[in-house]
C-alpha cells in the first residue's frame, strides 16, 4: 500500500491540527499532524496494514489523553466522570482505560483532590448536610472512605445556618407556623435532620426580633 497523500484538516482550532491520509488514492484515516510527522507518513511512502492499525491506536490514545486534559482544565473530575466523558465522545474502554491510567502517573487525577473540591464548592453554593454531600460524592463514583474523609470537617449546624439565610428574604413577615414548616421543609430537602433543622428554625426566627416557639403563644 502507498500512501498517496497527506491533507492537512481544515476548521480545526489551533493545538487540534490533524491531517487526512489517503492510500492507493482513497481516504485511509485520520491523524494529529504531530504524530504524522513523527512517523513519517506523508506522500509516496510504502505503509502496511499493520502501520495503519497501531496508528489509529496511538492516535486515539492521544487523542483521548488531550481531551482529558481539556477536561480536567475547566474543573477537577472523579476518575468514573472522566470516564464516562470520554467514553461519550466516542473512545472505546481500553482507550478509556489507558487515558485514566496515565493521568494518574501524571498526578493530574486524584479522587481526593476532587472529593475535596467538590465539597468545598458546593457548600459555598448550595449548603446541605454532611450526609447528602458524601452520597453526592458516592453517585460521582467516589469511594465511601473518601466521601467521608472530605466531608469530616464539616459542621451541620454551620451549613444548615448559612442555607436557611438565603432563604430569609422570602420568609420574612411570615407567621411563625409558615415560616417554621417552609423552612423546615427547605431545611430537610437538603438533607438536614430534623434537631438541625428545628434549632435552625428557632436561631432564625428570634434574629428576625421574634420569641422562639415555645415563648410564641
Amino acid at each position: 500500500m502507498i500512501v498517496t497523500s497527506v491533507e492537512r484538516q481544515r476548521g480545526r482550532q489551533r493545538g487540534q491540527r490533524r491531517v487526512n491520509v489517503f492510500i492507493d488514492g482513497e481516504f485511509a484515516l485520520a491523524l494529529g499532524s504531530q504524530l504524522a510527522a513523527e512517523r513519517d507518513v506523508r506522500g509516496g511512502r510504502s505503509i502496511t496494514r499493520a502501520e495503519l492499525v497501531a496508528l489509529q491506536d496511538e492516535d486515539a490514545r492521544r487523542s483521548a489523553l488531550d481531551s482529558a486534559l481539556r477536561l480536567l482544565s475547566y474543573r477537577p473530575r472523579s476518575a468514573r466522570e472522566l470516564g464516562e466523558r470520554l467514553r461519550r465522545k466516542g473512545y472505546q474502554r481500553p482507550v478509556v482505560e489507558r487515558t485514566l491510567a496515565r493521568l494518574r502517573e501524571l498526578g493530574y487525577l486524584d479522587d481526593a483532590a476532587f472529593a475535596r473540591f467538590w465539597t468545598e464548592t458546593r457548600q459555598s453554593l448550595r449548603p446541605r448536610s454532611k450526609r447528602l454531600l458524601a452520597a453526592d460524592l458516592r453517585r460521582r463514583g467516589i469511594a465511601s472512605e473518601t466521601a467521608e474523609e472530605a466531608t469530616a470537617e464539616l459542621s451541620d449546624d454551620e451549613a444548615a445556618y448559612e442555607a436557611a439565610g438565603r432563604r430569609m428574604s422570602a420568609l420574612s413577615g411570615l407567621e411563625y407556623r409558615t415560616f417554621r414548616e417552609r423552612l423546615g421543609r427547605f431545611l430537610t430537602s437538603r438533607g438536614f435532620s430534623y434537631g438541625v433543622a428545628r434549632k435552625t428554625i428557632e436561631t432564625r426566627w428570634a434574629e428576625l426580633g421574634q420569641q422562639p416557639e415555645s415563648d410564641a403563644g
